[in-house]
């Protein structure tokens, strides 16, 4: 159950590596033209995010699912998805802001 955990929480570290790099991206190239590039790439790390952070929410789920806990006490799946929708929407946020706020 705790291997479940942690490995849920390492894939959430690498969901939020792809949106730190997508808004790192859009930071550091805000001059690149067409403007669309930088938009554009890091739009593709904040999808990779999302898709990221729920096939995890997924497969810890069904995980959980299968488990026999005897004295352990399990984290509910609530919690994973909230975690998950977090993340997505806290992704879909930047790619709106990425797209509509001017740099400059």
């Amino acid at each position: 159950m705790l291997a479940n955990e942690r490995t849920f929480g390492s894939w959430m570290r690498t969901s939020l590596a792809c949106v730190a790099i997508g808004v790192g991206f859009q930071g550091l190239f805000p001059t690149m033209e067409p403007a669309w590039v930088p938009r554009a790439i890091a739009t593709g790390f904040l999808l990779l995010a999302m898709l990221v952070i729920i096939a995890a929410e997924r497969r810890a789920a069904a995980v959980m699912g299968r488990l026999r806990p005897h004295v352990v006490i399990a984290a509910k799946g609530i919690n994973l998805r909230l975690f998950a929708w977090l993340v997505s929407a806290g992704a879909s946020a930047l790619m709106i802001a990425i797209w509509t706020v001017k740099i400059g």
